[in-house]
């Protein structure tokens, strides 16, 4: 590899950033609720649309400085769909070749947006499989599997350097309560919790970290008892983008000071009732923390507390406008999702 198109590639990564405005950060009004303030972090607004457009740039410029990535490398990520969306977007930027090596129920619109960018598609029936995948490919190309699993936690700087933990206390500076009492987020690889939480720490906030799970998710398993590393056979979380079967690398228990755990049809209907607030769709990871945050709420009103929540609007809904937006798709998911979406609705309106 020659320095000089090190240089460039880096270069070229760093111009799409100054190009790019930070991310909004919304007030969503609780009318029943004074002196609690509940924040979104909208992530949608990234060039690729989601939360994960933080995490493919790190993991380029990690690849890059470490030499594991040069001018005729194949790029591969074993992925859920908006990583690999995110990563397919930087890996044309710099003329590479890129895989995505992603369960065969991912959302449709999601792959299609992966093709959109010049990403291909190697689909596996079996979710666990996704890692070995990635390393076999990665060996049949001579390429570099990015894997997100094991380097999210890693290739961001946690201590600042615009990450997303630096970005919500700035944008939170003029607030009425500016230090956040909670800052919620969801967990798929475990690297924004661990960002959000080491930064929490190095700046010496009083905030609390807590991370929102889906049920069917080892996560919130393992943050109870270090013991539990690997879902039972057939669990699996309906909610993409978050959740695991296994302790992934990257999730780093010791930085959280609370988990939720949620159901899939909670998730869905906090969703859903969001959507109708904002006036836009929302993916399902955002109802998963929403739900969460309303916990959080009814505890910090039952005590009295003022204070605020941030969390983090993951992505839009339009990728899954096959899926939990699609009626006919509720219907045949067997998931209760009404209870929580007129729940959702009366905390917001």
């Amino acid at each position: 590899m020659t320095r000089g198109w090190l240089a460039e590639a880096i270069r070229r990564i760093e111009a799409d950033y100054n190009r790019s405005a930070d991310t909004h950060l919304i007030q969503v009004d609780l009318p029943h609720h004074d002196g609690i303030h509940l924040y979104l972090k909208d992530e949608s607004s990234h060039p690729t649309g989601s939360l994960k457009h933080r995490l493919a740039r790190s993991l380029f410029l990690y690849a890059l400085c470490n030499e594991r990535i040069g001018p005729d490398t194949c790029v591969i990520e074993a992925s859920s769909g908006s990583t690999a969306v995110s990563e397919a977007y930087f890996a044309k930027m710099l003329g590479l070749r890129f895989i995505a090596v992603v369960p065969a129920a991912t959302a449709a619109p999601k792959l299609d947006a992966i093709r959109f960018h010049g990403g291909e598609i190697h689909a596996v029936d079996d979710p666990r499989t996704v890692y070995d995948v990635a390393n076999a490919l990665a060996a049949e190309t001579g390429g570099h599997y990015l894997d997100q699993f094991t380097y999210a936690e890693r290739a961001t700087d946690w201590r600042g350097n615009n990450n997303i933990a630096e970005s919500i206390f700035a944008q939170m500076a003029e607030e009425e309560h500016p230090v956040p009492s909670w800052i919620v987020c969801g967990a798929g690889t475990g690297g924004t919790s661990a960002t959000i939480g080491r930064f929490i720490r190095y700046r010496r906030h009083a905030t609390r970290l807590c991370v929102a799970d889906p049920v069917n998710s080892i996560f919130h398993r393992h943050y109870a008892d270090r013991a539990a590393v690997a879902l039972p056979e057939g669990c699996a979380s309906r909610i993409e983008g978050i959740g695991r079967p296994r302790v992934e690398p990257s999730f780093v228990p010791g930085v959280i000071d609370r988990m939720i755990a949620v159901e899939d049809g909670d998730s869905l209907g906090a969703m859903r009732a969001l959507g109708r607030v904002l006036g836009r769709r929302v993916g399902g990871s955002t109802g998963t923390n929403l739900w969460a945050c309303a916990r959080l709420i009814r505890e910090m009103a039952a005590r009295g507390e003022r204070g605020s929540i941030v969390t983090l609007l993951c992505d839009g809904g339009d990728r899954y406008g096959c899926t939990y937006h699609d009626e006919a798709w509720l219907a045949d998911s067997g998931l209760a999702w009404e209870r929580a979406e007129a729940e959702i609705g009366a905390l917001l309106t």
